[in-house]
């Protein structure tokens, strides 16, 4: 025999004696030994073996005991127990756990690993890895998504597997609360078959049985028929989702889908996905709904409602190719489809109540080394409740990074002040429509598109001026392409005159530009105080100023804007040609004017009691408060702007943030509630406030947002491997804000209130809501959701829903009831939490569509 031994350290004990806790410290080295046979008919590869305790070694019988943490590996078989004794002259092994003196529990167990197959777990096994058969007891596994443990399981050369007493459930516990109960079985590379198996829930034993079973594997995808499920709604009795799957490819796979209604409802659907590890995933679903409501015989009946929806995912990943993104999130269709079919049969309220539906198709290039970024998307957006679409077919655009023309790469030391001067160029087109869902495919829709090309070229030139100040200065070109100008005209009508406006096609150029330059510094306060824990305050105001330039693009030699054809009076109506056009037009009217802001920012230093190693903390009181404005010297009334201002703070440690924002007028108003050039200062007002807005939300329990982007996280990692049902249905749980349930969270409360107040001349109006959410664990495995919220305007309560969660360890009961609102319902679910086994389920519902 030719081989080697290398073993550092080599202790005789008895097979079944105690680990040796005396052993001098060079005995908790793993002992290696390998072992090499070339001889015609023997073994061909190493043998690699050792231990953490110790390791015996029997010269005359040629006999290897491996004692904790012992291990064997042979070409692609590979075993891990706390024993294991190597025969190498049979080439067989026997394994091992054992029982721990202390707890009584059975440790140390042997895990086999064999090529790409899932780990196998046994309390004891015998095999030869010459001939490869052996037999192992109490066999614990993965199988396809679920445990299969067995008492007796044997392999043979062929490397088929023949087992006794099995179960298989979707529950990880060597006593699984419920599992298919097998007599014995075959499994081989392409098939598993059965004897007698039956269902047991809770050590109960059900009327649900096989003779026998025949499972094939196939190496390759399948096609196979999609069992439907039963039941009652408004629409009648239906037999909802019967269909067909095809594996297309190893790349694809689709799926059909059909639902009969016993009134004459019918939906079709089919569903597409794709993949390519490391290049690309989606999936692409198409579903068709004839509905018919009403009593049979009304007008309502006999006309059905036709409805679509589209919904198409891909993204691609980063290292497919880089320098280059794709993607697309599509969701389309006719904005009655959620309502007539009861969002696709899942009675989801939030879906039905769905007022937009939005698209978008997406693709980007980086070129040039870097210099140039290409980006271009196809987009929709559509309002259910208007019966509105929105098309960008499309929109790109082509951005070069900021150059600095007269800087050298070679320079050494800080740039001059002509080395700063700054160029740069972005361009952007836009091809759109905005029309009703049932004019969008008339031939006319085509004239209604908007078109256009922008360029914009910035130059800028910063700079550092008496060490404390911010110098910036810059010129703004654009310039704009489009297809089509308007004129607008009083045509004469019996009562007088009408306004039109007429679109003249063909291709016309705009440009405008701007001058401006400015400066900005910062100015430091600071007020200390001797007693209170309140140590001191401090005050950042950033104030800037600037000049601003733009001649009057309104006037006659530009030949953007024209007076109204037909207009007689003495003050003529102007317009633009370019009113309308998806770039705009450059405004009438000089410019010449001084723009101004105040950011300010405030905080209190207060002495640390939490933190003994910290004298004191900082608490932001206003973490920016912005006003700012501009006088246009040119202009001939209204000189002065109205004064926006905003601003963000926090409190509790910054777990409630809030945000507020508004707008102040310095003009008056007449008793009509008309804006005159007359400051309010001279009637004792410093301004008028004509709008405020605040919004704050916060929640309580900052490890319950942490827990939920987790978990999102985690639905991203496993859609890939599910069907195109199981998908959609994670993709509602993503958008669902109460539907995790993670009951090491104990409680959590949000909230969010939004408020706003405007005001038209003599007219105010007041809109404020608010939305509460959160759940709470009564006992470590009940756990209660809430979502409510109320608006102050409309004075009723919104979506308001409740949901109670038990959790059974591998099922999971959940009751959902809504009491209020347009779409009251109610639901009892228990289900198993696999998704192998998504069928496995009991339903109770009621709503407007159901009640079975």
């Amino acid at each position: 025999m030719n081989g080697s031994v290398y073993a550092q350290q080599s202790v005789l004990r008895s097979d079944n004696a105690s680990p040796d806790t005396t052993l001098p410290s060079s005995s908790s080295k793993i002992d290696t030994v390998t072992k090499k046979i070339n001889s015609s008919g023997s073994l061909t590869s190493k043998v690699i073996y050792g231990a953490v305790d110790s390791t015996n070694f029997d010269m005359i019988n040629n006999i290897v005991f491996l004692y904790g943490k012992a291990h064997v590996k042979y070409e692609d078989f590979e075993i891990e127990a706390d024993y294991i004794r190597l025969d190498q002259k049979n080439n067989s092994i026997f394994a091992k756990g054992r029982v721990n003196p202390v707890n009584k529990r059975y440790i140390g167990k042997p895990l086999v690993m064999q090529g790409a197959e899932p780990p196998l777990s046994t309390d004891s096994l015998f095999f030869n890895y010459k001939t490869k058969k052996g037999k192992s007891y109490g066999v614990f596994t993965d199988v396809e998504g679920g445990f299969l443990q067995a008492q007796q399981f044997k392999k043979n050369q062929y490397d088929e597997g023949f087992f006794k007493r099995g179960i298989y459930s979707t529950c990880n516990l060597p006593h699984p609360h419920f599992g298919i109960h097998i007599s014995r079985g075959i499994a081989t590379d392409k098939q598993i078959i059965t004897g007698p198996a039956y269902l047991v829930i809770e050590d109960v034993p059900l009327p649900l049985g096989v003779p026998f079973g025949f499972f094939p594997k196939p190496n390759k995808r399948s096609g196979g028929l999609l069992f439907p499920t039963f039941g009652e709604d408004t629409r009648g009795f239906f037999m909802r989702d019967l269909g067909y799957y095809l594996g297309l490819s190893d790349y694809w796979d689709l799926s059909t889908r059909g639902t009969l209604y016993s009134k004459g409802s019918y939906e079709l659907g089919t569903a597409a996905r794709y993949r390519k590890n490391y290049k690309y995933d989606g999936g692409l679903n198409f579903r068709f709904a004839s509905t018919k409501n009403g009593i049979e015989g009304t007008p309502s009946y006999k006309t059905p409602n036709k409805d679509f929806n589209l919904t198409w995912s891909h993204s691609q990943s980063p290292l497919a190719n880089p320098g280059t993104t794709f993607s697309a999130s599509v969701n389309a269709g006719t904005g009655s489809y959620f309502q007539n079919t009861g969002a696709a049969g899942t009675y989801n309220p939030t879906e039905i109540a769905r007022n937009t539906l939005s698209s978008s198709i997406s693709y980007g290039k980086v070129f040039g080394n870097g210099l140039f970024n290409f980006s271009s998307s196809l987009s929709h957006s559509q309002d259910i409740e208007q019966q509105t679409v929105f098309l960008d077919l499309p929109r790109f655009s082509l951005n070069m990074t900021t150059l600095n023309p007269f800087d050298s790469k070679d320079r050494a030391g800080e740039q001059k002040w002509y080395q700063r001067l700054s160029v740069g160029y972005s361009m952007q087109g836009s091809n759109s429509i905005n029309t009703k869902e049932y004019d969008l495919f008339k031939k006319e829709s085509l004239r209604d598109f908007r078109n256009g090309i922008q360029h914009d070229i910035p130059i800028n030139l910063s700079l550092n001026i008496l060490k404390y100040f911010q110098f910036n200065s810059g010129m703004q070109y654009s310039e704009k392409w489009y297809l089509q100008t308007i004129r607008k005209r009083l045509a004469p009508v019996a009562s007088g005159f009408t306004p039109l406006t007429d679109t003249i096609q063909g291709f016309s150029r705009v440009y405008d530009y701007n001058v401006n330059t400015g400066l900005a510094t910062k100015l430091y306060g600071k007020f200390n105080f001797k007693k209170g824990n309140l140590i001191a305050l401090r005050h950042i105001m950033t104030p800037s100023v600037n000049f601003n330039y733009r001649p009057d693009f309104g006037a006659d030699r530009y030949g953007y804007f024209r007076n109204l054809q037909g207009d007689t009076s003495l003050i003529k109506t102007r317009y633009s040609i370019y009113d309308n056009a998806v770039f705009g037009s450059p405004s009438a009217g000089k410019v010449a004017g001084i723009g101004f802001s105040f950011d300010n920012n405030i905080e209190a230093k207060v002495k640390s009691t939490a933190d003994s190693s910290k004298n004191s903390v900082n608490i932001p009181i206003l973490q920016s408060l912005t006003f700012s404005g501009n006088y246009n010297f040119a202009a001939e009334i209204f000189k002065l702007s109205t004064i926006g201002f905003s601003g963000r703070t926090a409190f509790f440690k910054e777990k409630i943030g809030i945000n507020f924002y508004g707008t102040l007028d310095p003009y008056a108003i007449d008793k009509d509630g008309n804006r005159i050039d007359d400051f309010a200062l001279k009637s004792g007002k410093l301004s008028r406030l004509t709008n405020f807005g605040l919004s704050t939300d916060f929640s309580f329990n900052s490890n319950a947002a942490k827990n939920r982007n987790q978990n999102l996280n985690q639905i991203d990692k496993s859609k890939q491997n599910l069907s195109s049902q199981q998908q959609e249905e994670l993709n509602a749980i993503s958008r669902d804000p109460n539907a995790f349930v993670d009951f090491n969270i104990p409680w959590n409360v949000s909230a969010a209130y939004s408020f706003n107040y405007s005001v038209n001349g003599l007219q105010s109006s007041i809109s404020n809501t608010l939305n509460v959410f959160g759940d709470f664990n009564v006992t470590p495995k009940w756990k209660v959701q809430y979502t409510s919220g109320y608006d102050f305007q409309s004075n009723k309560l919104s979506l308001t829903q409740f949901s109670i969660y038990r959790d059974l360890h591998c099922w999971d009961l959940s009751f959902r009831w809504s009491p209020i609102g347009n779409f009251k319902f109610y639901s009892v679910d228990l289900r198993v939490k696999a998704s192998i086994l998504q069928d496995l389920k009991l339903s109770k519902r009621r709503d407007a569509w159901n009640n079975f």
